[in-house]
């Protein structure tokens, strides 16, 4: 989640123009050429070594340090290592929170380079992380020639940094605004176009808003000559006053022309998005019944969109449908939201479905939510303190989904964890965090909202045992039939009892084969899991060393499939930090 007094502080993700190079490479079945492994993202590998049958016989193949950490005290505490390899050449390729760029045989796991950007130190940044690189191959360039293989890096402190994929030396380096999606040429980096997600309501606001910005995974039709650009939430996160209106295109997907940067069409999922309720997950590109071009957004309001990848016209029924007013002065919530045939975690939380671990910690909860303005999703923040649910954390976060072609299946992590949303006069602010109970303090977070004249405070609605308010499961892994429009699975993910199933929250994503298997970690338990992808039975289960909050990949070399994670936890979420990369395969 971003910081709610910040605007335009994460660095852009950029894609790569094909120009007359690739990003593909090898046999089919052979790599995980980009972060989703297709330019779609749909985290699908055919690779089918490793099945239902034979994936409780996995073993780790090697392990990797990057010696990531400790770097910063203070930062260490915010850093999170979701990086994703790709395999290029035979080489993988991955980025740590800090963003150096270290590249990995990928059958022994032996280092073979490492680039350090000399990073200026983030210390304003909500988290430090770097979910991985891309790459391209220059079919111009003679075999062995400098830069024939380009690594590329966008760095915490808003540059963009080529790398020759041989050596790990810097091809060139450029440094960009935050929050305007760019795009540049490979071989030159020469800017060729930019495209502003708030232009041109933002810049008639007094005091200017910001936000909006393309902070998660793009994905790219370059048949149809089209990016995919997911974006995030108009700031202040929590008070629209003064940005009146829809806030097109803030939390929306947006197909733009890739070689000119050109509208083409556009959804906005959260009109006016009082929530925090950014597109954080990759657009899903897929191909719908008899063989048209489709694309699926699921969201952290766990509501999933199937629209046509060249109109945006949708595949499935979408229904504007009203939403509770706002009762805060200056305030002008939407009046309705859309809401998808697919909605795949609960919306609404009220006393009575208040949990505890026993009767005096369900009575606790009960009480805390009957004092919190509750209702549907989409109930505006508030003086009295609203509970927001699904949360800012999800429904579907950064994890994104993974789509099995055979099987037109889904999969994804989601997360039910309500969140305490409350408003604070802005010149009442101190006096708020003086007065704040122990375990507000712990759990909560206090904020400016810049210009605004309301600070926040926001925490999840945990009771003192630390255990979520609502009733588990709190994480699941779920696969649904686009072509039907329906959930055909969801079990829990994880667990924070032992003993029990109650799911945990997650932050990473799954990962498909054609082997009938659907991997995540995610978890809070640290552990990598492995499912069967018709059914959600649970086949295989690894305790990592650390937290794995990142999604795994997996490739085929030299007749062997390998399956690869970075387990180094997560400073906010607070799984244990470490910086291992594993690789598992079978005997």
């Amino acid at each position: 989640m971003k910081n709610a007094h910040l605007s335009r502080t994460v660095p852009i993700l950029l894609f790569l123009l094909p120009a007359s190079g690739s990003f593909a490479q090898g046999k089919p079945d052979a790599g995980w050429p980009n972060y989703g492994n297709d330019r779609g993202g749909t985290r699908y590998s055919p690779a089918a070594q490793i099945d239902r049958s034979n994936v409780g016989q996995l073993k780790v193949a090697w392990t990797f340090r990057t010696g990531a950490l400790p770097h910063d005290e203070e930062l260490d505490k915010k850093a999170a290592f979701e990086a994703t390899a790709i395999l290029v050449d035979s080489k993988l390729f991955l980025s740590t929170p800090y963003d150096h760029v270290i590249a990995l045989n990928a059958e022994t796991g032996a280092k073979l380079w490492e680039f350090d950007p000399k990073l200026e130190l983030p210390y304003g940044a909500s988290e430090v992380t770097s979910r991985g690189v891309s790459a391209w191959r220059d079919s111009h360039a003679k075999a062995g020639a400098p830069c024939a293989l380009r690594v590329f890096i966008g760095t915490l402190d808003a540059r963009l940094i080529a790398l020759d994929g041989a050596t790990g030396k810097p091809c060139r380096a450029v440094t960009v605004e935050r929050g305007i999606v760019r795009a540049f040429d490979v071989r030159t980096g020469n800017l060729r176009w930019t495209w502003d997600p708030i232009a041109p309501w933002a810049y008639q606001t007094s005091p200017r808003t910001g936000a909006g910005n393309a902070w998660s995974t793009i994905s790219v039709d370059a048949e149809h000559d089209l990016v995919f650009i997911p974006t995030g939430s108009a700031s202040p996160d929590y008070f629209g006053g003064f940005r009146k209106g829809d806030n097109k295109w803030a939390n929306s997907v947006v197909a733009l022309r890739a070689s000119t940067g050109e509208f083409v069409w556009g959804f906005q999922v959260v009109h006016h998005d009082l929530w925090d309720y950014d597109v954080a997950c990759q657009p899903t590109l897929f191909t719908w019944k008899g063989g048209t071009l489709a694309v699926a957004i699921t969201t952290k309001m766990g509501r999933v969109f199937v629209l046509n990848r060249l109109t945006g016209a949708p595949f499935l029924p979408i229904q504007e449908r009203p939403v509770p007013k706002s009762d805060i002065p200056g305030e002008e919530a939407w009046p309705t939201q859309p809401a998808s045939t697919i909605s795949l975690v609960p919306e609404k939380l009220s006393p009575e479905d208040a949990w505890g671990k026993d009767a005096e910690e369900k009575q606790w909860c009960t009480e805390k939510i009957r004092a919190a303005r509750t209702g549907e999703i989409f109930t505006p923040p508030s003086l009295q303190g609203t509970l927001v649910f699904p949360s800012n954390v999800g429904g579907v976060n950064w994890g994104s989904a993974a789509y099995d072609p055979q099987r037109h299946l889904l999969f994804v992590d989601t997360n039910r964890l309500p969140i305490f949303v409350k408003l604070i006069p802005k010149d009442e602010l101190a006096e708020a965090r003086k007065n704040a109970s122990d375990l507000d303090r712990l759990h909560g977070e206090f904020a400016r909202q810049t210009g605004a004249p309301f600070a926040m405070f926001r925490t999840p609605l945990l009771a003192p045992s630390g255990l979520p308010c609502n009733a588990p499961p709190w994480g699941t892994v779920a696969a649904v039939d686009l072509f039907e429009g329906k959930k055909v699975w969801d079990v829990p993910l994880g667990s924070f009892i032992p003993g029990m199933n109650t799911g945990t929250i997650t932050l990473g994503g799954p990962m498909a084969t054609a082997g009938g298997l659907v991997f995540t970690a995610a978890t809070m338990d640290n552990g990598l899991r492995a499912f069967d992808s018709e059914t959600g039975r649970e086949l295989w289960k690894y305790d990592l060393p650390a937290g794995g909050q990142a999604t795994p990949m997996t490739y085929t070399l030299k007749g062997k499939q390998y399956l690869v994670i970075a387990a180094g936890g997560h400073g906010k979420l607070g799984t244990k930090q470490g910086d291992y990369v594993i690789s598992f395969t079978l005997p």
